[in-house]
């Protein structure tokens, strides 16, 4: 079986869609384990604060299928696929890592590159896989997160709120 990390966004009735999306994941894929939940703000556009997470899960699917479904649970979370790339969002659910798989294709780039530049992701991937070591640069993500530059980001978590969602 294969190790999967995701990240998980809402921008809109985020604890609704937060929750159905982590309900979705855990009747399809196994072992789900998530991160803590993130309130941040949006990046690229004007609106709603987001709730970030990272979910990691195990799959003997491919790459390419794990994103099919991952639309597939999007979709069935009210994605509106006629949005700008940078918009609000019922759920937006990224392939992060796949194994230590190293892959362009197509749209699907693994390791993805948001890793390396958002807070809202390095930051919930660090606390859920701390040692895990990026599979191109061989650095653990709780090294990259102690070395990433926090000057702009803002972003808090929200304690509770996973269980609460889980429950």
């Amino acid at each position: 079986m294969s190790s999967v990390y995701v990240s998980i966004g809402s921008n809109l009735d985020r604890e609704a869609n937060i929750q159905k999306s982590l309900h979705l994941l855990d009747q399809r894929f196994n072992g789900l384990r998530c991160s803590s939940i993130y309130e941040t703000i949006p990046v690229g556009f004007s609106g709603a604060l987001f709730y970030n997470l990272v979910a990691m899960f195990y799959t003997q699917r491919t790459p390419a299928e794990v994103v099919a479904e991952l639309k597939h649970i999007e979709d069935l979370c009210g994605r509106d696929r006629q949005q700008q790339k940078f918009s609000n969002r019922s759920v937006d659910l990224d392939l992060l890592l796949y194994d230590d798989l190293i892959l362009e294709e197509g749209k699907v780039s693994i390791p993805r590159n948001e890793i390396l530049h958002y807070a809202f992701v390095l930051e919930p991937l660090a606390e859920l896989a701390p040692d895990l070591k990026h599979p191109q640069l061989g650095i653990s993500y709780s090294r990259l997160w102690l070395e990433f530059n926090k000057y702009d980001e803002s972003q808090r978590r929200i304690d509770g709120l996973l269980d609460k969602l889980l429950a």
